[in-house]
């Protein structure tokens, strides 16, 4: 590992005209961080005090920033002034190599950093970006674009408390450790590039209307697309309840040919019911089944995004600005991005700070902190499991007690819910006793369903105490005991349609789209990633919903009718999983650093090419409701996904 703390340095004074920094007595420290506010906390931790244009400097580093990408793949016109006009002709667009530009809008601050980059006083540069794929994308490609050479180190951390920065920079690791994973980064940036252009601009020319196609947010949109279909032509079906009042419980009628607590035919229904009332019953069975609910596990982003949905009422989006927020700003919270629901040993030491800070934020938690603060935690294998620990560990409170004050509804909402989510999950099991009584009356048999809880566990975190819907209180029954049905109600209902899809649910399907896939390498490809990370499942959302692909109605989102023609006319690889399974397995390996970049790039230009001919070749019939001309398309960028 490489030192990062400099010896003796001379206070570097700051160029701002340049956007660069000079020093004549000695070299300094470049530090690249992703944002703003993030290279500010990184200056802070490292004594640099001296505010520069566009950087940081103090003790020998120069802290700088981006803002997000500031670097990016250029757009098609760009590379070639014939590919303006969308043009089947020019199909597929296949370019040897696609360059990359400057961002215009941020460009200034891109000068800022160049300089800085290669300024002769700058002997080192630390890659401060987001400790990912992403993170690590925005870096290089301003490093390759600003022509630099200069040997750097990797920041990786997961904490932005002082204490963690310190540590980070303690053991940096060397700049060559991320290559694999830049690579994977680059490989996907293309790629989603050559599928985005080219199946976007041949599906618009065939169709003659503005179609957005990519590799993850077709699949998410087909998804909303099936569930649209299935709700509309889903048919109910009736059917009845018949429940016996047997004084201190009651029962549902069983339908001896389905064995179901429920009867589809009204003549069967009533006419139990009438055979029964007034009748003498019999207990014939009591099953009693002791059973226990684990403690949650800890949160990952798009777990904690459902639950923030279920609980908050939050869009994945305003989860995942909220989470930002908490771990950039307020240092409350460990860094969100995450897709791991787990803890490596050593973090073991930092958790009881971490469930005092909870305690501290959320009195109401106190007396479940308070018994596990008074043991050491147990070591069990649903939270430490080193093996399952990716780039970043699973989210947790910091610990941090200050500035709760500061915070927006939606943040102290996403804050209690990371923090009961701790306390839950080092609490105690749920147990209860489950019974199942059967009451019979002539030939006619009733269930009946109760639950005695024996330890609350973890749910008392939730006040989740009550009985689940079909499930009540039950007296002391023992076989053979008598009651004498006092009434019997006959009530109609319907089968239901499935339930529109919100933003939990639509997280969910996307993180486990692929499970039904055979191929068993895909599969598990999938199971690890799903449509997406946790990182980009919420911008995906939203851009169906900007490019009128999907709609929300309150708190479901719903595909619209151009959504359900795009999906009838987009081949199947395109709106099933089964490519971002191969994809996202053959990232992994690349970023693993054994899978081939070249092999990769290939299946890319050989996919973007195919779906062009599908595209001509499509016999569909579908018709799109006229839109604006095409001159609004300047207006329209592909999605990166």
């Amino acid at each position: 590992m490489n030192s990062s703390l400099p010896s003796k340095r001379a206070s570097p004074k700051t160029d701002a005209k340049r956007g660069s920094t000079k020093t004549s007595t000695t070299s300094r420290v470049l530090v690249v961080a992703e944002k703003p506010s993030v290279a500010r906390d990184l200056a802070r931790a490292l004594s640099a005090r001296s505010a520069g244009s566009g950087c940081i400097t103090g003790g020998g580093y120069v802290v700088t920033w981006a803002v997000g990408h500031l670097v990016t793949l250029r757009e098609p016109d760009e590379i070639n002034p014939q590919w303006k006009r969308w043009r089947d002709v020019d199909l597929p667009l296949l370019p040897a190599t696609i360059p990359l530009k400057v961002i215009p809008q941020t460009k200034s601050q891109y000068e800022i950093v160049k300089n800085l980059m290669n300024d002769p006083s700058i002997e080192r540069i630390i890659c401060a970006t987001d400790a990912g794929r992403e993170g690590e994308l925005i870096f290089r490609y301003i490093y390759k674009m600003a022509g630099c050479d200069k040997p750097f180190d990797r920041l990786w951390i997961s904490s932005m408390t002082d204490e963690a920065i310190r540590e980070g920079f303690a053991r940096l690791r060397p700049g060559s450790s991320c290559d694999a994973l830049y690579e994977s980064a680059r490989c996907r940036s293309e790629a989603d590039w050559l599928v985005g252009m080219n199946a976007s601009r041949a599906f618009t020319l065939r169709y003659n209307v503005l179609l957005s196609i990519g590799r993850v947010q077709t699949p998410t949109l087909a998804l909303l697309a099936r569930r649209r279909k299935a709700i509309e032509s889903f048919v109910p079906k009736p059917y009845w309840i018949v429940t016996a009042d047997f004084g201190d419980y009651t029962g549902n009628l069983i339908d001896p040919e389905t064995g179901e607590p429920r009867v589809w035919d009204v003549s069967k229904a009533q006419a139990a019911a009438d055979a029964v009332r007034g009748k003498s019953a019999r207990v014939e069975s009591v099953e009693k089944t002791k059973k226990t609910d684990l403690p949650p596990q800890l949160l990952d982003l798009t777990s904690l995004q459902r639950e923030a949905n279920r609980l908050l009422g939050l869009t994945a989006k305003q989860t995942l600005e909220a989470a930002q927020s908490l771990y950039e700003k307020h240092k409350l919270i460990t860094y969100p991005r995450t897709d791991s629901r787990y803890l490596s040993d050593d973090l073991a030491p930092k958790l009881p700070g971490a469930m005092r800070g909870a305690q501290a934020a959320f009195g109401e938690l106190s007396p479940f902190v308070a018994p596990l603060l008074s043991k050491p935690l147990p070591k069990n294998r649903r939270v430490f499991d080193v093996s399952k620990v990716t780039d970043h560990h699973a989210i947790l409170p910091t610990g941090k007690t200050s500035g709760l004050d500061k915070l927006t509804p939606a943040e102290r909402g996403v804050y209690g819910v990371l923090c009961k989510n701790l306390a839950a999950a080092f609490s105690p099991n749920h147990v209860y006793e489950q019974t199942r009584v059967t009451t019979v009356s002539g030939e006619h048999a009733f269930i009946s369903m109760g639950r005695v809880v024996i330890q609350d566990g973890w749910k008392a975190v939730y006040k989740r105490g009550d009985n689940p819907p079909g499930e009540q209180t039950l007296p002391a029954l023992a076989v053979g005991d008598t009651r004498i049905i006092r009434d019997v109600v006959v009530k109609e209902d319907k089968t239901k349609p499935p339930a529109p899809l919100t933003d939990s649910s639509l997280l969910s399907a996307m993180e486990h789209a692929g499970r039904e896939i055979e191929d068993e390498a895909l599969r598990e490809a999938m199971r690890s990633g799903g449509l997406g990370t946790p990182a980009t499942r919420a911008a995906i959302i939203e851009r169906l919903i900007q490019v009128g692909y999907a709609v929300r109605k309150g708190k479901t989102i719903v595909a619209t009718d151009k959504g359900m023609r795009l999906i009838e006319v987009a081949p199947r690889s395109v709106t099933e999983p089964e490519m971002t399974g191969k994809w996202e397995k053959a990232l992994s390996d690349i970023a693993a650093g054994h899978g081939s970049v070249e092999r990769f790039r290939e299946a890319a230009r050989k996919m973007a090419a195919r779906l062009v001919q599908q595209a001509r070749e499509s016999q569909a019939s579908v018709v799109f409701e006229a839109e604006p001309p095409r001159a609004a398309y300047k207006t329209y960028r592909r999605s990166s996904r």
